[in-house]
């Protein structure tokens, strides 16, 4: 699962990465995050009811179905396994498919008797898409308007550190994911691990598990080490030659 990420991009980037408007009210005054959780508010981009005009809207992280009988009830899954969602959640992948900006994702590795986060980038660190859903729970002043994440098995990266990963949408299909009209089939064809040779894999300083690193605003960079031990993670895949990246992690401003 992917159950903490990033987003530290200037909201310039974020706008350009997305062909949204400036200046992004919905995110106005906002810092970089380095350490977005579950339950919290996150940056989502959707169609507008004009299926065509891009925006960008704070939403909560933990689908919470139209159909729950009360937000008591049910699970607020953060993430839904990509093999099973049209199953599922077959409305929302036709329906409600919104794109979640990020600049990195964690997952934790046990490592002796600790978990250690480890922190993944992609081309260089530029902003990316998680593939989310979204909808809408209860009624005008008790409305709710949340989202979830759509994760599938690892690429040979991944794998060193997670079972899961999170799906990724190309650039270039920015457009078709957001549009309701694109065929079922096709949208399939998107739910698959994104090239291993893209990402870089840094492993965190904090050597803690989840319980510790509560708020908004907590880094898991405040003591960066010089690396994880790795190895090329070829099996599988077919992808050669990338290996988890040694050296200093920067230091992020909070």
């Amino acid at each position: 699962m992917c159950g903490r990420y990033t987003l530290t991009a200037d909201w310039g980037d974020v706008a350009n990465e997305f062909g949204l408007p400036e200046p992004l009210g919905a995110v106005a005054g906002q810092g970089p995050r380095y350490n977005i959780a579950p339950l919290q508010s996150v940056p989502v981009v959707a169609l507008k009811a004009d299926r065509v005009t891009r925006v960008l809207a704070m939403l909560r992280w933990g689908l919470v179905p139209y159909w729950a009988a009360d937000l008591a009830a049910g699970p607020k899954p953060i993430n839904l396994r990509a093999e099973t969602v049209a199953w599922k959640f077959g409305e929302h992948l036709r329906e409600k498919r919104c794109l979640i900006p990020a600049d990195g994702f964690y997952e934790w590795k046990t490592e002796g008797r600790k978990k250690r986060p480890h922190w993944f980038t992609v081309d260089g660190g530029r902003v990316f898409a998680f593939a989310g859903l979204w909808d809408a729970w209860g009624e005008a002043k008790s409305k709710l308007v949340t989202c979830t994440t759509l994760t599938t098995t690892p690429n040979s990266l991944v794998a060193q550190v997670h079972d899961r990963m999170p799906v990724i949408v190309p650039r270039e299909f920015y457009a078709e994911w957001l549009d309701p009209a694109t065929p079922e089939p096709w949208l399939k064809d998107l739910l698959v691990p994104f090239p291993a040779e893209r990402w870089r894999c840094r492993r965190s300083g904090l050597g803690s598990t989840r319980r510790r690193m509560r708020g908004r605003g907590a880094s898991l960079w405040p003591a960066a080490e010089s690396g994880m031990g790795g190895h090329s993670g070829t099996e599988g895949s077919g992808d050669t030659g990338h290996r988890v990246a040694r050296g200093p992690l920067p230091t992020p401003r909070l």
